[in-house]
């Protein structure tokens, strides 16, 4: 098994992400590794919970990387977290993703999932992606 290629599959998403020209026009740059401290924006991207599964087979070390990415806000209604969120899976469909380790077999879409925020109010809509990697 192999978790070493982790950091590598996250640093290349929030590149994707983050170089995305609409996801820029509306956010402003509000993609995070993590949820912002202090004064938060009203709509964000933030990166979230990952699950490692060994995935390798007799050529290759590798894993299958299930990883989060949620998208936030302040209380509006959900039309602009799901504009949002259809804007992330765009940008990671398809995606020419090169890691620092390992090399990408895959990325896709699985599900998402939409909800409330009751302690807030807000909104969030939570995007799961599938990962498999070869580290070789």
């Amino acid at each position: 098994m192999s978790f070493a290629t982790s950091e590598a599959l996250q640093k290349a998403v929030y590149a994707v992400i983050t170089q995305d020209v609409a996801l820029q026009t509306i956010l402003g740059g509000a993609i995070y590794d993590g949820v912002p401290q202090g004064q938060k924006p009203d709509i964000y991207v933030s990166l979230g919970p990952e699950t490692v599964r060994w995935r390798g087979d007799a050529t290759a070390s590798g894993a299958q990387h299930d990883f989060t990415i949620s998208v936030i806000s302040d209380g509006r209604g959900f039309s602009t977290l799901k504009q949002v969120a259809g804007l992330v899976s765009d940008a990671l469909s398809g995606a020419n993703v090169t890691l620092e380790r390992g090399s990408l077999v895959y990325l896709r879409f699985l599900k998402a999932v939409a909800k409330r925020i009751r302690a807030s109010g807000g909104r969030q809509i939570d995007l799961i992606f599938r990962a498999r990697i070869d580290d070789i």
